[in-house]
């Protein structure tokens, strides 16, 4: 991949950043392209959204272990009564 005549490690040299980090924007890029790009990928919006519905699952599933806790220790507390 050349950018203007340069290598892509002459790129991310002068940017300052590891080839391969720059390697993953340019990916990156080509997936979020409104021509289509490349489909090998998440485009980023599918990414963030990925991202919050993962963190809304580990808060679902929390809430539901201390709910189900919660029940197990009121059935007790009513079955010693």
């Amino acid at each position: 991949m050349h950018a203007n005549g340069r290598s892509l490690s002459q790129v991310a040299s002068d940017l300052g950043v590891h080839h391969e980090t720059l390697r993953g924007w340019v990916k990156q890029d080509a997936i979020d392209a409104i021509d289509g790009g490349r489909r090998d990928g998440l485009k980023t919006e599918e990414r963030t959204e990925l991202a919050r519905l993962r963190r809304e699952n580990r808060i679902l599933k929390e809430e539901r272990e201390i709910l189900r806790k919660a029940a197990a220790f009121f059935a007790a507390e009513s079955a010693t009564r």
